[in-house]
This record gives structure tokens, sequence and C-alpha cells, in this order.
């Protein structure tokens, strides 16, 4: 018997050499050319994501002088955005190069933290999420170099310039009155301290500027928007929207924060040519991603200074004033140390990111935290419950000539439908599912096809146009105990103290996910549909990838941490713009709510500069 060995990198891979020399030196001259006495900025914004992003644009285009500082590298799209690569082009069939790996499911569950620590993992030199593959395995964090510690959680973090946006799912839903005024619904926990109709404004600004594709369908559980050309349903996909309606159930085209007729305010982007590869980053920038959307045109403001390499530590803390006075930052290549200063600091790193980097901000005055006087900040932490999947085929397309029917930005969706009007005796709030089915570009069915040869392909094909499948979205309710602390022993390469999880899915999420299987087998069947598989576990607590809660805003400094314009409580020139200060998420995608939401708080910055209050 012989031994097992580590596979070996084929000699040439054009899928796995990328060039990047170009953009990692740019990166290399930018952090060493911008330094502490370079310049002088009115704001700092930390990352250059969803909420960095629009955080700059905002305020560069209102001539406002901003420093963006991005843990990450730059980005190359033309050379790393690979839309139209085909798996013939790579030997390993678009694999992950043997010298890396990305965990499972079960290992989330059962490999003790830090994950990166496991003996199993010695071999490889870089360890992901479960989200790495050949696609963006150059973006997102080394497991051992980025731990975390305590209860199970499958945190997705991208240091690259734009972060996540690179690779999203491009789901652009709003919330709506049923999320900030939840508590006044359903009388559980508390009301955001806005509501929809401060945040609608800014939603329709944010559909204006970046291109939000969708259907008007007049559902108070998620908001219509100014939407351009949608995707339509295939033939599958009608039949089952036909099926479920018989319950009272939509089916309705997926919301895409994906230009479909293109836009007359940005030179960088192109309207959507329906490709169906957008979660490789689209290389015609038609899908929503800040270095295009955002970045670009705010640096052709001249008001833009990005420096990449550069892990905010922690926010600086005047004591004489209360207020803040800059950042201190380690550079991700030299481990220099150094202190940026500005008028005011906006934190868009992320839920968590910004979470951790103000629970590192220690002082005299605030020794858990910035502005963590009572003990709120890193608590009520929030996502989405997910798992439940239903799947089958429907009969009236087996057989059929297949069709294009996966090329576009999103699949449809079916819209929350309980505890809408009525209320379920078993758990709060709702789920949503999204899905979809149709000839994709890769016919995964085949794999729970039995055979060989040619009755085998003649069994694929005949099958090919016939699948649907659709998972769910699951709200998990904000609970006080459900936190993220700083780990008093571990740290990551940069000696930074990294985030300790203290998190579960509770008993109303539990009995959410048995009502949601319940419900899609009830769906699949309604639709006629044959041979229906239905998952029924949760998958890992973090799948989600929608952190929201840890810095709730709120008006009373005792039970949240900031107020509505996502600044603490007690340190006035702070500003979050992520989901950190969200009270409630819904079953709603966070993206679009975090864009609008940033824009809001940004024209209140503005409005304080003007007025001299920051």
């Amino acid at each position: 018997m012989q031994p097992t060995r580590t596979p070996v990198r084929p000699p040439s891979d054009p899928s796995l050499d990328i060039d990047l020399s170009a953009v990692l030196a740019e990166s290399r001259l930018a952090s060493q050319q911008i330094t502490p006495a370079s310049g002088k900025w009115d704001v700092i914004i930390v990352g250059s994501g969803a909420a960095g992003g629009m955080a700059a644009f905002q305020l560069a285009t209102a001539g406002i002088k901003v420093l963006v500082l991005e843990a990450g590298r730059m980005l190359d799209h033309q050379k790393e955005y690979r839309t139209m690569e085909w798996p013939y082009q790579s030997l390993r069939r678009q694999r992950l190069p043997p010298e890396m790996r990305g965990l499972n499911v079960a290992e989330y569950n059962f490999v003790d933290r830090p994950y990166g620590n496991h003996p199993q993992f010695d071999k490889y030199k870089k360890l992901s999420s479960y989200a790495g593959n050949s696609f963006t395995r150059n973006w997102v964090v080394n497991e051992k170099e980025n731990p975390t510690t305590g209860t199970p959680y499958a945190w997705v973090r991208a240091r690259v310039l734009g972060g996540k946006t690179n690779f999203w799912g491009r789901g652009a839903l709003r919330y709506g009155p049923l999320e900030f005024k939840a508590a006044s619904h359903d009388g559980y926990d508390v009301d955001w301290p806005i509501g929809y109709e401060d945040v609608k404004p800014y939603y329709d600004k944010v559909d204006v500027l970046l291109g939000c594709s969708g259907t008007t369908e007049g559902l108070a559980q998620v908001p219509d928007g100014i939407f351009q050309t949608p995707s339509k349903l295939n033939c599958t996909e009608t039949a089952f929207r036909a099926g479920i309606a018989r319950l009272g159930r939509k089916l309705i085209p997926g919301r895409a924060g994906v230009t479909t007729d293109g836009l007359m305010n940005n030179r960088y982007r192109a309207k959507c040519m329906r490709r169906g590869r957008c979660g490789r980053g689209c290389d015609l920038n038609s899908s929503f991603h800040s270095p295009a959307a955002l970045i670009a045109p705010a640096r052709d403001t001249g008001n833009l200074t990005l420096r990449p390499y550069s892990v905010v530590r922690e926010v600086l803390l005047d004591e004489s004033t209360n207020k803040a006075r800059g950042v201190r930052v380690i550079d991700a290549q030299t481990r220099e140390v150094m202190d940026f200063t500005a008028r005011v600091v906006v934190l868009g790193a992320g839920t968590l990111d910004t979470t951790r980097i103000l629970l590192n901000s220690k002082s005299a005055r605030y020794p858990n935290g910035l502005g963590n006087g009572a003990d709120v900040l890193g608590r009520y932490l929030s996502e989405h419950i997910m798992g439940v999947r239903g799947s089958g085929y429907i009969p009236a397309r087996l057989g059929k000539a297949p069709t294009i029917d996966d090329a576009r930005p999103v699949g449809p969706y079916i819209p929350r439908f309980r505890n809408v009007t009525d209320k379920h005796k078993d758990f709060l709030r709702g789920y949503h599912f999204q899905g979809g089915g149709g000839a994709g570009e890769y016919p995964t069915m085949a794999h729970g096809i039995p055979g060989f040869g040619s009755s085998f392909k003649t069994t694929v094909r005949k099958y090919y146009p016939a699948p649907i499948a659709f998972g769910g979205f699951g709200e998990v309710l904000p609970r006080w105990e459900n936190r993220v602390l700083l780990d008093p022993v571990v740290t990551d390469a940069w000696g930074i103290p990294v985030l300790k999880f203290e998190y579960k899915f509770g008993d109303n999420e539990k009995k959410m996910l048995v009502d949601m299987a319940d419900s899609i087998e009830e769906m699949f069947r309604a639709a006629g549909a044959e041979d229906i598989q239905i998952g029924r576990e949760a998958l890992p607590e973090g799948w989600s990838i929608h952190e929201i809660g840890t810095a709730r805003m709120g008006t009373d400094p005792k039970s949240s941490y900031s107020d509505q314009w996502g600044r603490p409580h007690d340190v006035k020139n702070v500003f979050l713009a992520d989901a950190s200060p969200f009270v409630s998420g819904g079953t709603q995608n966070t993206t679009w709510t975090i864009l609008a939401m940033c824009w809001r708080t940004m024209d209140f910055v503005k409005e304080e500069m003007r007025q001299g209050n920051l």
C-alpha cells in the first residue's frame, strides 16, 4: 500500500499562476509613500467594502479630504475577475491549489478553535473559510494568520480592496417596517430608533446610483425599489410558481445589485450581459463592486487617499476632549506601527472587525473598549440561520430541450410569509427562500444520478432541464448573551487580540428551522415535484455572512452603544458605517441596507462638519 502524498501543483496552470506582480508592487509602493507625515486628512475611513466605499464616495465627492485604510492589497480586476474562465482552462478543474484548503461544514463544528492550529491542516500554507475557492482564494484571509476562538463560527473575511463586495451574492433587498419596528409588531426586544420612512430616500438614491434590478410587487415584507430591467423566471420556475400560488405564496424574480440597463453616472461600469458568473467578480463591473462603483469615482475627485496593507489596531482617544484623534495602524507587510490622525473616524470594516477594533480601543476612560461603559459593545450579535434546503424535479420539464436558464445575477426569491399578518404559535419573526431551477452551466444534479456510460448520459440529459432547489434564510433573534469579546491570550499575526465567540442559535431559531423545512416540502409537493429531497439541519453559525448588531443603535446609552447616526453615545466624532449598529435584521440580505444607512450617516457627517461641530 503506497503512502498518501500531498498533491503537487501542475508545472503550469493558467488558472493558478495569475501574475499579480504589478498590483502587488503598486500596493507596496502606496503603503511606503503614505505615512502620517505625508498628508493631512479630515476623515479616516477604515475599510473599502460596501460601507467604507460608500463613506469614501460620499465624503470625497463633497470635497472632504479622506484617507481610506484597507487591511489588504489593491485589486487588479482585469486579471482577478475571471468571469469568462472555462473549467477546461484549469488543469485542476477550478479546484483550489494543493497548498490551500477551505474549511468544510463538519470541521467548523468539530475542529477546536483556532481552526488553523489543528494538526490536520499543518501541510497547507493557507487555510480559508468555506468561501475560499479558485476565484476568491487570493482575497479571503488565512485562518492561520487570523484566528478566532470560542464557539464555532464560520466567519468569512476578505482582505483586499473592496472586501466581500468582490464576490457577494448580489441580493439587494430592502428592510421595511417589519424590520425597523419589529418589536412593535411582535413585542420582542426593541425597535430601531428610526423607521423605514427615514431610510427610504436613501434606498432610492442607492438604487439610482448603483443600479438595482427587480419587479414591483407591492409587498409589505420586502418594499419595492427603483428597479432596472429584472431577470425572468424560466420554465421550471414558472411551473413551481403556479404550484405554490395555491398555498398563497409568491415566487418573484430576485432583486439584484446589478445594473441591467447601464448607468450614466459611472464610466467604470457597463450593463449586465447576462453571463451568470457574477460570484467570480464581474469583469464588466455590472455587479456592484466597491472598487469600480465607489472607490474609483471617489479617487477621481482628488480628495481620496488610499493606503493598502493597513491593519487598524485601535481608535486613539484624546482623553482631554473625549474625542477620537485618529487610529493606530500596523503595516501588514513591514509590521511598522503608525498613528494616523483626523477630525473624524469612520469605521466600515464589517460588523465583527469594526467591533474588534472598538474593543481593542482601550484607555483609562474606557478600559472595556471605546465608549463601552454599559458593556453593550459586542453583544446582540445576529445573522441568519441557514441549512434548510428543498430540491426536486418538475415533471413537465423532464426530457425537454435545455435552455440557458442561469444567465442572470440572482435566482428567484420566495418572500417571507410567516408572522406577516398572522402569528405563528411556535416562533417569532420569519424566513424566506432563495434558489432557482432549470438548466445550469453545469448539471450538478448528475452527481446524484446512479449509473455510468451511455445510459447514464441519457438520464442526465433527461433531467437536465427539470431540477429546482431553494434554501432558507431565517432571522436570528438578537440576544444579550450572543456576543463577541476579546480573547485574553490569542492574537493574530500582527499581535492584535482576536475575537472570542459566545454565540449559538436559540430555541426560536430551532423551532423556525422545523417549520422552514416543513414549508419548503409543502411547496415542492404543491408544485408536483418528483424525487423531493429536504435538508433539515442547520449550517454552522456564521454561514450567512450577514452579521449585524454588535454596536446596536438606540436612544438609551444604558441599553445601546450608538445613536441613530451610528455614533457611540460617548464619543462624538466616531461613526460606524457598516451593519454593527443594526438593531434587527429580518430575513433580508444586509448589503443594500448598509449602503443606504451609510449614505444617511455620511449626510449627517457632512452637515456636522459644515457647521463646525466635528
